[in-house]
């Protein structure tokens, strides 16, 4: 069996498990603060990210990891793995796919790049499958149909705790930004093939919990999802009122809740919170 290393970047959520697997590396993002930079997870954690964002004086910018960090911990690698597996950020989301190809062309050991095409824990349930697979004697090429199938399957919505926020990013028009803005509309953003979407505007909270509730219940009706993620920027106290609604809603799925760390809320807010799951049994 080939020895593997798992790779992937500071979007994804590390559970214990996960930190504390001896073949698990996991790259930085990097956040721009009044162009001060900071490595996402090392230099500055999500609660200390949303206590700066009130005071910056310049829109918050994040970036994917330069192609000489994958190259250097690539060329480690080597030493020790028969190949890398990185399971990265969604390519449409990210330059950070670009940066592990480009790193993989500069290096002598075998590298994959898998795009999957979602952040955060769905993305990390993506590693967690692939690191099960391979424990279980799968293939390569058998691992990597498997991961395709199941992000295939992945429906994601969210609501964006700030527009002004995903303004001043550069995720969102001034125009979409002031008519959100001036009519309390609230955007349940999707993720359709690794990008963003506007699914639904609605016009309250409760509305967009209601839309997202029937939109998983539609699935449900159809797969049988076995397992459901909420995803939330600083706020556990909301995602676990979720969670309560949802475990009475659908007593058959199993419900995780997840921060959605630094990076992505550099962009959607600490007010954000939303849910993903994959439709193919995993």
């Amino acid at each position: 069996m080939k020895k593997i290393a798992w790779v992937t970047d500071s979007t994804a959520y590390l559970d214990q498990e996960l930190k504390n697997h001896p073949d698990v590396y996991q790259v930085p993002m990097t956040i721009v603060l009044d162009d001060v930079e900071y490595l996402d997870g090392k230099d500055l954690t999500a609660e200390e990210l949303y206590k700066r964002l009130k005071t910056v004086k310049t829109p918050p910018k994040t970036s994917q990891p330069p192609v000489g960090a994958f190259m250097e911990l690539y060329e480690h690698l080597e030493k020790e793995y028969d190949m890398v597996f990185s399971v990265l950020i969604s390519s449409k989301l990210s330059g950070t796919v670009a940066s592990s190809v480009q790193a993989a062309q500069a290096v002598n050991i075998p590298v994959i790049t898998f795009d999957s095409k979602i952040l955060t824990y769905p993305l990390t349930s993506l590693l967690k499958k692939g690191i099960s697979l391979a424990e279980q004697g799968a293939s390569i090429d058998e691992i990597k149909e498997k991961l395709e199938t199941i992000r295939d399957s992945n429906e994601t919505f969210v609501m964006i705790g700030s527009l002004e926020q995903l303004h001043r990013s550069g995720r969102m028009s001034g125009v979409q930004f002031y008519l959100g803005s001036m009519l309390s509309i609230k955007p349940i953003i999707s993720i359709e093939d690794g990008e963003l979407k506007t699914k639904e505007k609605v016009r309250s909270d409760k509305k967009a919990r209601e839309k997202i509730f029937d939109l998983l219940k539609s699935s449900h009706d159809k797969h049988r999802i076995e397992e459901v993620y909420i995803l939330y920027g600083l706020h556990k106290e909301q995602a676990d009122e979720w969670q309560s609604q949802l475990e009475e809603i659908f007593p058959d799925i199993r419900f995780l809740s997840c921060p959605i760390g630094a990076v992505i809320g550099v962009h959607a807010g600490e007010h954000t919170i939303g849910i993903s799951w994959n439709n193919a049994n995993s």
